[in-house]
């Protein structure tokens, strides 16, 4: 069996895209924050102690999508043309989507979901001081389209 992330040798490698013609491609990622009901109702009127917890969850997601390779060894630098981080209070807690596009060699499905775990993890963050089992679940790939593999999208019910 051949391993495309390591060398002869068993050495980790990072795969060589050089010749790889760039493509626009897109992905698009999501995670759950699980909250208690008073933090729901605090996050609906605005009336969390630490601030706008939505604007912080937003940024830190757009930031952690330009700072994927620096987080993961084996992903490429890639230029991140474009992210989009949603975020939606829900009866059970903060439903996260980030959307990241680019034009490159290689797919941003790693930035895709760096950017939703990250502002996900924000959120956590942001309310802990309210509800010390606040959680993370569900951080999946809905989507991607472009490079060489196409399209995929995950069907959920």
């Amino acid at each position: 069996m051949t391993f495309t992330h390591l060398d002869d040798a068993g050495h980790a490698r990072m795969v060589d895209v050089t010749a790889k013609e760039p493509s626009v491609r897109q992905a698009t990622a999501a995670a759950s924050v699980r909250c208690a009901p008073h933090v729901i109702t605090a996050l609906r009127e605005g009336g969390v102690p630490k601030g706008d917890v939505l604007a912080v969850a937003r940024i830190a997601g757009i930031s952690a999508a330009k700072r994927t390779a620096e987080l993961l060894p084996l992903a490429h630098v890639i230029g991140v043309h474009g992210v989009t981080v949603d975020l939606e209070v829900v009866d059970d807690g903060v439903k996260v989507t980030a959307t990241v596009r680019t034009a490159d060699r290689t797919g941003v499905e790693m930035e895709a979901l760096t950017a939703a775990a990250v502002a996900a993890l924000a959120v956590v963050d942001m309310v802990k001081g309210m509800d010390k089992g606040t959680s993370i679940t569900d951080v999946r790939l809905l989507a991607k389209s472009g490079g060489r593999s196409g399209d995929w999208r995950r069907e959920e019910p």
